[in-house]
């Protein structure tokens, strides 16, 4: 028994082929812009691609560029096939095409559905990334004439002063790296020399933060200097004066900022599935109707139009007997004791 059996007059058929042609330009459209999006994540990814681990997150990007591509071609040709199935007579050129288009079609729009469910799953490796990223760039942060890391000072002040966070996971990440460069110390001073020596790999730490981790909000001063001492600035207590930092870290800052683009690109990409799906349907509906017509011999007569032929059981039946068959072509029948030739007469006679 047919699954979702439908049927068309000729007028519906006609109908159905132009709105579906109508369709297929949109769902070029969609395709252009599903390339646009990746692109633009790609973009996104990039543009701080120093404060990132060398993690494979480019996968998403690249796959939405892919699947960007591939959809606009396959409903360019879907919209081309639809326009010619308004003829019946057209349609014939197309009828040993449409079902392997279908087919692969189908299999298309699964991998829209894949590119959607992964937009929603990089998030755990995007914040691995961004965490290994940004200790190892915060560690080069007074490297300023180091070459390959002479930026990360900038970078990293930039970032803390646009997306208002400080440190990786919070302020007191600053504590335990030295972030001051060496030519920088007053090695003349008793205190500078006994910190140095204070530490076991020669560092030079300190309670305090770049510039760049001031709020801009504070009523006060910006105190980024002996930021826990209390004794040493006025009427001044470190663990409540939350307005004078930036409290969040910048990991959570960009994920955030990350974590917003990639939801919105996830729904879009999802939307774009639940869109294709529907067109996909209309095609399968407009292919099956047609061969129907093709059958009963007269294109003005109505048809059944439907998305298997059998149950969903007896089609899965179907095309696992197809498989063994294929299977089973391509071994050599040794039935009559193993000797393919046996019924080849000889060419021999006795002498």
């Amino acid at each position: 028994m047919a699954v979702l059996r439908v049927k068309f007059t000729k007028t519906k058929r006609d109908k159905l082929a132009q709105v579906l042609w109508i369709l297929n330009w949109i769902s070029v459209v969609t395709g252009a812009i599903l390339f646009s999006l990746g692109l633009f994540l790609k973009v996104e990814l990039n543009k701080r691609g120093e404060l990132m681990a060398e993690r494979d997150i480019q996968y998403v990007p690249n796959m939405l560029i892919a699947v960007g591509l591939i959809a606009c071609a396959i409903n360019f040709l879907g919209g081309k096939i639809c326009y010619d199935c308004v003829d019946t007579t057209k349609f014939l050129r197309w009828k040993l095409i449409m079902l392997p288009y279908i087919i692969c079609t189908f299999f298309f729009t699964f991998c829209v559905l894949v590119g959607a469910l992964m937009c929603y799953s990089m998030r755990g490796e995007l914040e691995e990334s961004l965490n290994l990223g940004l200790t190892e760039a915060m560690k080069f942060y007074k490297d300023t004439d180091t070459p390959g890391r002479c930026f990360l000072k900038r970078t990293l002040d930039y970032l803390q002063i646009e997306f208002q966070c400080c440190g990786n996971n919070g302020y007191k990440d600053w504590f335990q790296i030295q972030w001051i460069s060496n030519r920088y110390l007053d090695m003349s001073q008793k205190e500078v020399v006994d910190r140095l020596r204070s530490n076991v790999e020669g560092r030079y730490l300190i309670d305090g933060v770049p510039f760049s981790c001031c709020n801009i909000n504070s009523p006060r001063p910006c105190i980024q200097q002996q930021v826990s001492n209390n004794s040493a600035h006025f009427n001044y207590e470190h663990q409540t004066e939350e307005l004078n930092l930036w409290m969040k870290g910048c990991r959570q800052a960009l994920l955030e900022h990350y974590n917003y683009i990639i939801q919105s690109i996830g729904l879009a990409v999802l939307i774009t599935w639940l869109f294709e799906l529907s067109v996909l349907t209309g095609v399968r509906y407009l292919q099956t109707s047609l061969e129907n017509v093709l059958r009963q011999g007269d294109p003005n007569s109505e048809s059944d139009g439907w998305l298997l032929e059998n149950s969903f059981m007896e089609t899965a039946r179907t095309n696992l007997n197809i498989i063994k068959s294929l299977g089973k072509s391509n071994q050599i029948d040794t039935g009559d004791n193993g000797d393919p030739n046996i019924d080849v007469p000889s060419t021999f006679k006795a002498q």
